[in-house]
């Protein structure tokens, strides 16, 4: 047996300020996976599914609470780039947008990064790694 998709879902307090967070930063809304509780977009050449749901929602189809970004971490989604000037750019445009730059940018090992938070605290960063 094997899955044909994987995407992510995940938790936000305001969906208003998501849509425009990840507008802002140029990545496509996923079709019409939008309502009142939940905006979705797409990433990268392979359109990773990022679904992104009002708090509540997501508490009650998972009967759990979600995590506490302020006091700890779920998961860091890593965007590649073309070029060390690519990863500049981008710590612009996400500086820009409004997120909050917690690394970098950086050298690591043969690459170069930073992390930045969204306005609900999840991690992304952005690498270039020469090969990749």
């Amino acid at each position: 047996m094997e899955t044909r998709m994987i995407w992510a879902n995940l938790a936000v307090s305001d969906l208003d300020k998501t849509t425009k967070f990840y507008t802002d930063l140029g990545f496509k809304p996923n079709g019409t996976n939008v309502s009142s509780e939940l905006v979705s977009f797409t990433f990268g050449n392979d359109n990773f599914i990022i679904n992104f749901f009002t708090v509540e929602r997501l508490k009650a189809g998972t009967k759990m609470e979600v995590a506490d970004l302020t006091h700890g971490n779920e998961v860091i989604f890593s965007l590649s780039a073309d070029s060390r000037e690519e990863v500049d750019q981008w710590t612009q445009i996400v500086k820009d947008a409004g997120g909050v730059i917690f690394s970098g940018p950086e050298d690591f090992q043969k690459g170069y990064t930073f992390g930045f938070s969204d306005p609900d605290g999840h991690k992304f960063n952005f690498l270039y790694w020469p090969g990749m």
